[in-house]
């Protein structure tokens, strides 16, 4: 079995994986992901140049895009390869194989660092995800002109500073030697102002320190989220604990962030046929520069 890949995601056969992919409602299919073309989809492999209609060949790898990283990171960087800790939720294997945008080749021991909230929509050090406070004060000068520029609304920018030290559904996996990295979580839900996400970092040239189980060194050489079809969402938000969050879901196409990434839809199938709620099995691929240090947004 390869570095990271659990027993569960490598039991479905290649063609229970290919009819769940064509199934309705489960997020894209074909070997489009996060906007590398890989010659083996999303599950690893050398990206190949794909054939022109001239018969000749076109390069298929592009950059991610940058997406704000919200107002809820935490740098802890612990490496687990399970970061449910005890919430509860549809079982989630995030399966990421990283890419070197620029030679289509995989990145072995690039670092993936995620963090989403949980299933009513709460993330891990915040008690209700509480937007960093507003200046205090009468303002001044003159109020501002034009069109508002900077991230959306809904967890868009700035910081919030943590109010709790709980860890749950935060953590880091390193790829193996085909540039696939997988964690196990849950299926996220929702907040006020965002469609469903799951934010992302790709780190590289650092280490793992054992005795802590932390991340240390290199840089940050990506910073993205990946999201979630809207069929599916409606049918995982009719199933326990998601319909007790009483937030109004923000569809996909309402999505400012969504809308400014213009990448970054999982592929998901289930794990077991015709049962969503046992388990989810999310494929993407991200192609990064790894010798890029990009400012955050």
């Amino acid at each position: 079995m390869a570095e990271g890949e659990t027993k569960e995601a490598r039991g479905v056969s290649r063609r229970a994986a290919l009819t769940a992919m064509g199934g309705v409602g489960l997020g894209t299919v074909g070997a489009v992901a996060g906007g590398v073309v890989l010659a083996g989809g999303a599950e690893g492999g050398t990206a190949t140049p794909a054939v022109g209609a001239s018969g000749g060949t076109r390069p298929v790898c592009v950059l991610s895009p940058e997406v704000t990283e919200g107002p809820y990171y935490l740098d802890y960087e612990m490496v687990r390869r399970d970061i449910t800790e005890d919430r509860p939720g549809v079982p989630l294997v995030l399966r990421v194989s990283i890419v070197d945008a620029k030679t289509c080749r995989p990145l072995p021991r690039a670092a993936m660092d995620i963090w989403h909230c949980d299933a009513g929509g709460v993330y891990s050090g915040y008690e209700g995800n509480t937007l960093p406070t507003p200046p205090s004060g009468t303002p001044t000068g003159p109020p501002p002109t034009g069109t508002p520029t900077g991230p959306p609304p809904g967890g868009g920018g700035g910081h919030a500073e943590p109010t709790n030290d709980l860890t749950f559904l935060r953590g880091v996996q390193l790829a193996n030697q085909r540039g696939v990295a997988e964690i196990r979580t849950i299926y996220p839900g929702w907040y006020q102002g965002r469609a469903l996400h799951i934010h992302v970092k790709v780190h590289v040239g650092g280490t793992v320190d054992r005795e802590k189980k932390t991340y240390t060194g290199g840089h940050v050489s990506h910073t993205g989220q990946f999201f979630f079809a809207e069929e599916l969402a409606e049918k995982i938000a009719a199933l326990s604990p998601y319909k007790d969050n009483t937030v109004t879901r923000v569809k996909l196409d309402e999505d400012g962030i969504y809308k400014q990434a213009g990448s970054g839809l999982l592929t998901i199938r289930p794990l077991h046929k015709g049962r969503i709620e046992k388990g989810l099995l999310a494929t993407i691929t991200v192609g990064v520069d790894p010798a890029a240090t990009p400012a955050a947004v």
